[in-house]
């Protein structure tokens, strides 16, 4: 496993949108799974943008990009950027299916096998970190659907490392708290899936939870992944 997270961030760190392997497994346990953004097994969609890895040893060189590393705080000292980056505030010009999209899955879409014992409905929290008005969405799916309750997961939190779950309305443009979940249907493997919604937004870490009431802190619970 350490072997596979060294070639993660050599392959990443010279803007390879591949994964060494596409048998990396996250476990559920308790109803209740966490991971790091970069144990993805596949990416697709990155002709306009991309996920890029940064670390403390590899910053990527694509421009433009409107703020520094946020690489004090990340879990495993490591997480992933929509670059580049062409609209942090709502004055920045949006360019529908470039820096912008509303239809999830057709740009910088990231996939995680994960194994599943507990079927039901997951509450999706991420931990991310949003320096702008228009650099705090992206769109969550199962396997290959996107359905109403993953889109536009939304936060309102600023200039630091943060998990939140909720999702953008017409009614409600900061999000309704606890309204962003997957139904996953069967136990077995399922893959969940990250899409993007604007540029530049920056994911850290992701947790599903059948707890509606669980909130996690700091850095969340240990990811369980296998090769």
């Amino acid at each position: 496993m350490k072997l596979l997270s060294a070639l993660f961030i050599l392959m990443l760190a010279v803007g390879c949108t591949r994964v060494v392997s596409e048998d990396l497994g996250i476990e559920e346990r308790g109803g209740i799974v966490a991971f790091e953004a970069e144990q993805f097994v596949k990416q697709e969609h990155t002709t306009q943008r991309a996920w890029r890895l940064t670390t403390a040893d590899a910053v990527p060189e694509i421009q433009p990009d409107g703020d520094g590393p946020h690489v004090a705080g990340a879990s495993g000292g490591a997480y992933l950027e929509i670059l580049p980056d062409t609209r942090r505030t709502n004055a920045d010009k949006l360019v529908a299916g470039e820096n912008f999209t509303n239809e999830p899955g057709t740009m910088a879409v990231l996939s995680y096998r994960v194994r599943f014992t507990t079927p039901g409905r997951y509450h999706v929290w991420a931990r991310v970190y949003s320096t702008g008005g228009e650099d705090n969405g992206l769109h969550v799916g199962l396997d290959g659907q996107w359905p109403e309750s993953g889109r536009r997961w939304q936060t309102i939190k600023k200039n630091a490392w943060e998990w939140d779950s909720r999702q953008r309305t017409d009614a409600v443009h900061v999000g309704v708290p606890g309204q962003l979940y997957l139904d996953i249907p069967t136990p077995g493997e399922h893959v969940v899936q990250i899409a993007m919604r604007e540029d530049g937004f920056e994911l850290d870490k992701l947790l599903l939870t059948n707890d509606p009431n669980y909130v996690p802190e700091g850095t969340g619970p240990p990811a369980r992944a296998e090769k």
